[in-house]
């Protein structure tokens, strides 16, 4: 995210909260417009449910547990992972002016290695537990040291004023390489459909330096706190939100709203590590309440152009709001600098001083901030420590074998094995697989899809449907029949003609819908940052899931302006026919589907991206679902063949399933 800043600067203007402006909406597509519109709409709508049925004290404290196990699944943490043996080990030390450095990592799972720097005083008398504090990083670049010595001069100064200080890497930054933008810029949509998201990773790596830290004898267990800038204040946010054994969190620089991430598109400058998928439609201030009442101070700069003052405002104010229903107004607090996005003497005064307050109950002022600072400019930075000797594995040949960093996006999340149903069980398995979906993939959409509503009459003869509030289609007529005696709906990503040769009858009427996004409805894409599909991920939606609904929408408006007694079946060919079959499953009046080659897993990079879907099931087994309707498909593998089959088989339909 700061690699990117100066580009950012060149396409921002800064000023104060009310004349700053914001990077350019983009206008090169026909359907930039509409969606724009739609995602401001739902973020403003999101927005404004802060506060719904909390009025006091007493009714947050009964639905915090049900918003604490929906805020880990958002982060990709419930089930919560296996706390296993953290194995932690020290690779050397370094003796400093009043403190010592340990090179330490650990694996939060297994081989998923966590590299650190852990400062303490150089004398602790025996006996002695010291407050501690887990310093998560930020974006900084220091290559194969790791970003943790970006910010050394944090553990030094903590350490020489009486604390333990846990500088812990990113994935992504650290001494072992990960990916923290699958969404951001490698087309990994298929984060969305595992529920995966670096935040989570990030969050649970901070969960387990806690661990390691109640593990010293030199650590007070009740004195622990968490800071760090940028990323590291959305970490500070994740994790004081998940973990209570955090007692004071210094987020500074991590954190806006919905307003600003998606109407102000501010989302296209952040890492995906800033961000949960928020199934649950969160207001996004929540995350800030659920740290409540313990102390938190909120810091930011009233000119940085990732974290804008009008968003930092919106959400201290509602913070201060939050904690007054505690009694605890003083215990939450806000620091404006002047400047852009970094660190300054008053930032770094503010944050070490709050600390001292309430884990050594010292409230003095802090008048040694400036010492053994990092300086110079970017690239040519003059350390306090020389990075290279803050390397944990020192070598290259020294770096685990064992480590899944690299690939833990595919591991972190589990997907489900859901199974087919046994002869008699199909209905309670189709039944408990549709209330998972729409649970946790399908949850913004009411229980039965409108019908879609006729806009306009084209020329040519083609209707512009509204599917959802905001949302426009183009549904034509391909193919009029004299003597009908069924309704093709075809879902068009690219050329259904070869789908209608190969499937239409003479006796079909044949209609094709261009879903959103796709044809005249078509928005702007660039990768990086894709604004359009990873805000979708802000409002508990994937673009994907609005197709669905697309799909279902106009399902009904056929079926009941130009059905009559007709069936009506889905066509679709590969990622096509994924969606017309979830659409199916949520349309009970769709009376069958012909799908041509659909994926056989959302893990495939071309399927289908639907939120939290492979926390549920795979794309066997919702075709499995779609009995006892018919399916007539092609591409089935064998695995996937047998899934299908012994569901329709449960179903007691086997012939309505036709394989070709």
């Amino acid at each position: 995210m700061i690699a990117r800043l100066i580009g950012v600067l060149g396409v921002l203007l800064i000023g104060d909260a009310a004349g700053q402006t914001f990077e350019k909406l983009d206008t090169g597509s026909r359907g930039d417009a509409m969606i724009q519109g739609f995602l401001d709409g739902q973020a403003s709508r999101l927005h404004e449910t802060y506060m719904d049925g909390i009025q006091s004290k007493e009714d947050w404290l009964r639905q915090r547990p049900a918003f604490e196990e929906e805020y880990l699944y958002m982060l990709g943490l419930s089930p919560m992972p296996e706390k296993t043996p953290l194995e932690a080990t020290v690779t050397g030390t370094l003796e400093g002016d009043g403190y010592e450095v340990e090179m330490i990592h650990y694996q939060s799972s297994p081989g998923l290695y966590v590299t650190g720097n852990l400062y303490r005083p150089a004398l602790v008398r025996p006996g002695e537990e010291l407050p501690a504090i887990l310093y998560v990083c930020g974006h900084a670049m220091r290559g194969r040291n790791g970003n943790k010595t970006a910010y050394q001069s944090n553990g030094i100064w903590f350490a020489r004023h009486g604390y333990v200080c846990l500088v812990i890497d990113t994935v992504q930054r650290g001494e072992i390489k990960g990916v923290h933008h699958g969404t951001y810029s490698h087309n990994r949509w298929w984060w969305h459909s595992r529920g995966y998201t670096s935040a989570g990773v990030e969050c649970w790596n901070g969960i387990r330096g806690i661990d390691y830290l109640t593990t010293r004898s030199d650590v007070d267990l009740e004195r622990i706190g968490v800071t760090g800038i940028s990323g590291g204040g959305a970490v500070s946010f994740w994790l004081a939100a998940a973990d209570k054994r955090v007692k004071v969190a210094v987020p500074i620089s991590g954190m806006a709203d919905l307003p600003s991430y998606l109407s102000d598109q501010v989302i296209n400058e952040h890492c995906d590590c800033m961000f949960m998928h928020n199934t649950y439609e969160w207001s996004w201030g929540r995350i800030g309440a659920m740290v409540a009442p313990r102390p938190l101070l909120f810091v930011n700069s009233n000119q940085d152009p990732i974290f804008p003052m009008n968003a930092n405002e919106r959400v201290i104010n509602r913070l201060e709001s939050f904690y007054s229903l505690f009694g605890a107004g003083d215990r939450v607090d806000s620091v404006v600098s002047i400047g852009g996005h970094a660190y300054r003497e008053d930032v770094r005064k503010a944050t070490y001083r709050f600390m001292n307050i309430y884990l050594k109950n010292d409230s003095s002022s802090v008048n040694d901030s400036e010492a053994d600072l990092v300086t110079g400019n970017r690239g040519e930075e003059i350390h306090p420590i020389d990075p290279e000797k803050l390397r944990v594995f020192p070598q290259d040949s020294d770096l685990p074998k064992d480590a899944v960093n690299s690939t833990i996006d595919r591991h972190f999340v589990p997907m489900v094995d859901l199974g087919p149903p046994e002869t008699g069980e199909f209905k309670e398995w189709k039944e408990n697989l549709l209330d998972k979906l729409r649970e946790v993939t399908f949850r913004g959409f009411p229980r039965r899809i409108p019908s879609a509503t006729l806009q306009d009459v084209g020329s040519d003869g083609s209707m512009l449907l509204e599917t959802e509030s905001g949302i426009d289609v183009r549904l034509r007529l391909s193919q009029k029949a004299d003597s009908r005696e069924r309704i093709l709906l075809v879902v068009n990503l690219g050329d259904p003609e070869d789908v209608l040769q190969r499937f239409a009858k003479e006796t079909d009427e044949v209609y094709v819908i261009d879903p959103r996004g796709v044809g005249e409805t078509s928005w702007t894409v660039r990768n990086p940052p894709n604004f359009v599909a990873r805000s979708h991920a802000l409002l508990g939606r994937t673009v994907d899931d609005g197709r669905v609904w697309d799909i279902a929408a106009t399902a009904r408006f056929l079926i009941e302006n130009h059905g009559g007694n007709l069936s009506l079946h889905i066509v679709g060919e590969g990622a096509g026919a994924v969606l017309g079959a979830y659409a199916m499953l949520l349309e009970p009046e769709i009376n069958g589907a012909i799908l041509d080659r659909p994926q056989l897993s959302h893990m495939d990079e071309s399927s289908p991206a639907l939120l939290n879907v492979l926390r549920v099931c795979d794309v066997p087994d919702a075709l499995g679902a779609l009995a006892p309707r018919s399916l007539t498909i092609s591409g089935l593998n064998l695995e996937a063949e047998q899934k299908v089959s012994q569901a329709y088989k449960a179903s007691g339909v086997s012939g309505k399933l036709i394989q070709f």
